[in-house]
């Protein structure tokens, strides 16, 4: 099988990079999350690649790749909103049609198509903060072409 959903996964991490923000504050983008990093922070990273019209002339996959949001408040000073919101940015930037699919060309892959398979929010409460999640599960069809 060939292996596409990295690239895929930097196209992501360029396009977020520096385009969202909160109170006027960019929201950095992590591949592997830092011990240091404080909310909000956004997180993109693979799930799975799943091999899918299995045929003599050409290899087709479906990538999934994740995008987490996770924001923190202390006590009850903050709320859902905030995730929402972020959440939101990254929709608008990575949903796309067959205008604006993630360019693989360069990798030797084409991607046919883009959607956003679905997406979860969650509430976790630790003894300091509350966090609020949205967890943004996309998927891409992706084939070799050479």
């Amino acid at each position: 099988m060939n292996e596409a959903i990295h690239f895929i996964r930097q196209k992501i991490i360029t396009l977020l990079t520096g385009a969202i923000t909160v109170d006027s504050s960019q929201v950095p983008v992590y591949n592997k999350v830092p011990q240091n990093a404080s909310e909000p922070f956004i997180k993109v990273y693979s799930v799975d690649t799943e091999e899918i019209d299995e045929n003599q002339t050409s290899f087709n996959v479906i990538c999934t790749t994740r995008i987490d949001v996770v924001t923190s408040f202390v006590g009850d000073t903050g709320g859902e909103l905030q995730a929402n919101q972020i959440a939101s940015s990254i929709v608008n930037i990575i949903r796309t049609r067959s205008s604006g699919y993630f360019d693989l060309s360069a990798n030797n892959f084409n991607v046919y198509t883009s959607t956003i398979d679905k997406i979860r929010y969650l509430e976790d409460v630790d003894q300091d903060k509350t966090f609020y999640k949205a967890i943004i599960t996309l998927e891409n069809r992706v084939q070799k072409t050479s």
